[in-house]
């Protein structure tokens, strides 16, 4: 299955469950792959609008805006996803938020 189908799939799960998050999530990576950045920072920031928690949401931004050269936006996000990894004790994630955001502040 292609990117386009895929996307056209998951849009149509989210007529029956727009609050998906998993779902939303899924969308914004596939329009990441499309280049499709104002879609894939939507569905992101969206993710983050329905559960704060949802860390990998935080990372995808964070990267999203790394790759338009947006570094102070994707520091805002790499932090906030930081902050939210260390309350969770998320080691793993707190490392990779941290390699993050040392390589911007290079």
């Amino acid at each position: 299955m292609d990117r386009l189908n895929r996307i056209d799939m998951l849009l149509a799960m989210l007529e029956k469950e727009r609050d998906d998050i998993f779902l939303n999530y899924a969308l914004g990576i596939e329009y990441v792959g499309e280049l499709d950045v104002i879609q894939a920072e939507f569905q992101f920031k969206k993710v983050i609008g329905l559960e704060p928690e949802y860390i990998a949401a935080y990372y995808q931004l964070g990267k999203l805006f790394e790759s338009q050269l947006k570094n102070t936006e994707a520091l805002e996000f790499f932090k906030a996803g930081l902050e939210k990894a260390k309350a969770m004790k998320n080691n793993k994630a707190v490392n990779e938020f941290g390699e993050a955001i040392f390589m911007l502040e290079e």
